[in-house]
């Protein structure tokens, strides 16, 4: 967990160093510092500018950590920030609906109820009334009298 945080506090650092100055002023600097103390040295994230970040394979922390950013220096006024707290609901609320819906579990009991259902059907197909006909006296006479020479 510590690793991941390092990595996301090295790809926010990254992107405040490609923001415009007026938008990089508004994160305080001892914010910003910290950012660059604390991310992985090492590690030196490829942003491209033109490409929306949804777009760039960045870790989830820090979507978070631009989230936080964004709704703490970047929004301008309270209805904004209100607009994009309500955006972070409904996506989530959305997210959790996607993962219980196509969860391992779901998809493996939805399996299973359909395959249930596919036996029963088979089994009510493989049950289904059979026309007994009682053999006429001519045919097990001649049955007999086959079975004769065949034992013989």
């Amino acid at each position: 967990m510590l690793m991941d945080n390092m990595l996301a506090y090295a790809e926010v650092d990254e992107i405040l160093k490609l923001l415009e100055t007026e938008y990089r002023e508004r994160v305080p600097e001892k914010v910003r510092n910290f950012f660059k103390e604390e991310r992985m040295p090492n590690y030196n994230p490829k942003i491209e500018v033109g490409k929306p970040l949804t777009n760039q394979n960045l870790k989830r922390e820090t979507m978070v950590l631009l989230a936080i950013l964004n709704i703490n220096y970047w929004c301008d006024s309270e209805e904004e920030k209100q607009s994009f707290i309500n955006e972070l609901a409904e996506n989530e609320k959305e997210k959790e609906e996607l993962e219980k819906r196509y969860s391992p579990d779901n998809l493996f009991q939805n399996k299973k109820n359909d395959n249930k259902e596919r036996i029963e059907k088979e089994n009510e197909e493989n049950l289904s009334l059979v026309e007994y006909k009682k053999q006429n006296i001519f045919k097990r006479i001649l049955e007999r009298i086959t079975g004769f020479f065949k034992r013989k």
